[in-house]
């Protein structure tokens, strides 16, 4: 994974190439610097477009003539990138530089275009002995460092402040679902005025392809994070284009739309996207923030023989040409569709029962609930009797269930029910509220933030057959709609947590052997297509998992272990793996860890 720092300027540009393996995502937290301008070769991922023929077999290097021929020339590399200061406030925003690898392609693929089941979920990064052998093709690295000549003339050449520490860093939670409609149409015709002056046909719209577009610009929005879909040519939305596809995004500190179009013809990559001749259909996703980067667009061409059907003149047209339609169709409803969209609030919890997300609650064998508040740098406070008559709870998870900002008990009882106890700012709890009656015992769960673009925690729960399910939050409601995420798991405990720190909850599945494995998550009702790496060994003493926030430094992220030896651990995984263990101070007899 390669993650970046990207200060809070006005405009960020990123186009994929059309087979590369996907960029690892690039975090763009707000208010923060990007570090000085690196000396020597430098490649910097901006992928300009490919646009391909996706049902070809591709053999070779791409003949000219061939349908594989690259648009753009892929050898157009500068030996590194130039610095870049902040736009000055009247003028236009220059793009910023993305530090991340270039995507390695294997020879003698080919691009799937069979079709298969709609989903909504990412299609999975393939092999790469699976991946076709369409060169990659880069923006200029000057490209990344300096404005394009129509955006602020040239750019300054004094070297940014080094990259703040992680602890400037925050998670970004900020949707605004106003409409977008507008803006839509604006990016559409800004592409085929365009395209028409360079004596091009137009792009036609179509509202499968822009759901797709809309479901992932929602994603990156809701995590902050620049990244281009995996296979996203291969998704069932696509509607199998034969003759090229490619994917451009961009973001702005304000909500112009009409820029989005110009950043991407001021760059040699991208603009090959916008005129490339054999496109002739589009779809576009905005989404919009209150966060620095207030709007964020994704758009998709591809290339078709025949126009697939749905195919309209523009957005919230027809095929004949006469208005009406949706420009943004709403995304095909899912388990991880919020019931809400709010930020929870500031609340000072000094007097609350718990305290943060670093805290480590336990029960004991009274049956009482105690808490030792997280003081920094792996240190803890005394325990604090905060609760009672737990004695009879399977597991006790601690969440911020409502997101009022207070943390909550979610409790799974040996009786079969699941109860919400909801904390109370200045200390105590509410009396429990029944989520689930009956069945819950025989289950093995996990609570945490699943799904992306649901600020809502949900529930990971495994049956005694190998399956994970997903239970939406419902409030106080009844838990019973639930959603098939995978099969033929085997696992004592599970404990959901950012593993890799690419932004989307994991799990990792606690054997009876000791083995952990890992199943990395999108972000949707989906685990990724790959194998399950074993990433721990000698842990069938495990008796609880707690995935903790905060405790080594701001936003670190890491797990602690209740050991049978009565002993706690806390594993930092904030470089996207485990770390080395410290043990945290007890005493631990007789106490069961919440999760």
């Amino acid at each position: 994974m390669n993650k970046v720092v990207a200060p809070s300027v006005v405009g960020v540009l990123c186009a994929l190439v059309l087979v590369a393996a996907s960029p690892g995502p690039v975090s763009l937290p707000a208010g923060t610097d990007l570090p000085a301008a690196a000396s020597g070769p430098s490649r910097v991922s901006l992928e300009a477009a490919d646009a391909h023929d996706a049902g070809t077999s591709a053999g070779g290097d791409g003949a000219a003539g061939s349908p594989l021929t690259p648009a753009v020339d892929p050898d157009i590399r500068a030996a590194s990138p130039t610095a870049l200061d902040a736009a000055a406030p009247d003028a236009a925003p220059a793009p910023v530089p993305l530090a991340s690898t270039g995507g390695a392609v294997s020879p003698g693929g080919t691009v799937s275009t069979g079709s298969t089941a709609a989903t909504t979920e990412p299609a999975a990064a393939q092999p790469a002995a699976e991946v076709p052998s369409i060169p990659p093709l880069w923006a200029p690295d000057g490209e990344l460092g300096s404005p394009p000549a129509s955006a602020t003339g040239p750019a300054p050449s004094t070297p940014q402040a080094p990259r703040p520490s992680s602890e400037t860093l925050v998670s970004p939670e900020a949707l605004v679902k106003d409409s977008n409609t507008a803006a839509i149409l604006t990016v559409f015709n800004k592409i085929n005025e365009y395209r028409a002056s360079k004596g091009l046909n137009p792009v036609k719209y179509n509202s499968t392809v822009a759901g797709m577009a809309q479901e992932w610009s929602d994603s990156i929005a809701s995590r902050e994070v620049i990244e281009h879909r995996a296979s996203f040519w291969t998704d069932p939305r696509a509607l199998s284009p034969n003759n090229g596809a490619g994917e451009v995004i961009a973001i702005r500190t304000d909500r112009d739309a009409a820029q989005l179009v110009e950043w991407w013809k001021g760059s040699p990559g991208h603009n090959a996207m916008l005129i490339d001749p054999r496109f002739n259909v589009m779809g576009a996703g905005i989404s919009y923030t209150n966060s620095t980067y207030q709007i964020w667009g994704v758009v998709n061409f591809f290339g078709y023989t025949t126009l697939p059907a749905g195919t309209v003149d523009s957005p919230g047209g027809s095929p004949g040409g006469s208005t009406g339609g949706n420009p943004f169709p709403p995304a095909t409803p899912t388990m991880c569709d919020a019931p809400v969209k709010h930020m929870p609030p500031t609340l000072d919890l000094s007097a609350a029962s718990i305290t943060g997300p670093g805290d480590l609650v336990t029960v004991n064998a009274s049956g009482q609930l105690l808490n030792r508040a997280s003081t920094g740098g792996r240190s803890y406070a005394a325990a604090k009797v905060i609760g009672s008559g737990f004695g009879g709870a399977k597991e006790v998870f601690v969440t911020d269930w409502d997101r009022d900002g207070a943390y909550d008990l979610v409790t799974q009882w040996t009786t079969g029910n699941l109860t919400l106890h909801r904390g109370i700012a200045t200390g105590g709890f509410e009396p429990a509220v029944t989520l689930g009656s009956g069945g819950w015992q025989s289950l093995t769960l996990a609570v945490g933030g699943w799904c992306a673009n649901n600020r809502m925690p949900q529930i990971l729960a495994l049956d005694t057959g190998g399956n994970l399910y997903l239970y939406p939050n419902k409030g106080t409601g009844d838990l019973s709609a639930r959603t098939f995420i995978s099969g033929g798991i085997s696992a004592a405990r599970l404990a959901m947590v950012d593993y890799d720190a690419d932004g989307f909850q994991d799990v990792l599945a606690l054997r009876t052997d000791g083995a952990a494995l890992l199943y990395r998550g999108w972000g949707t009702t989906a685990l990724r297509s790959e194998s399950r790496p074993t990433v721990a060994t000698g842990w069938q003493d495990v008796t609880g998992i707690r995935a903790l926030k905060n405790v080594t430094a701001l936003n670190s992220t890491g797990i602690a272990l209740r050991r049978a030896s009565d002993t706690v651990q806390y594993w930092d995984l904030s470089g996207g793996s485990l770390a080395s263990p410290s043990n945290i101070t007890g005493p631990w007899a007789g106490q069961r860890l919440a999760q």
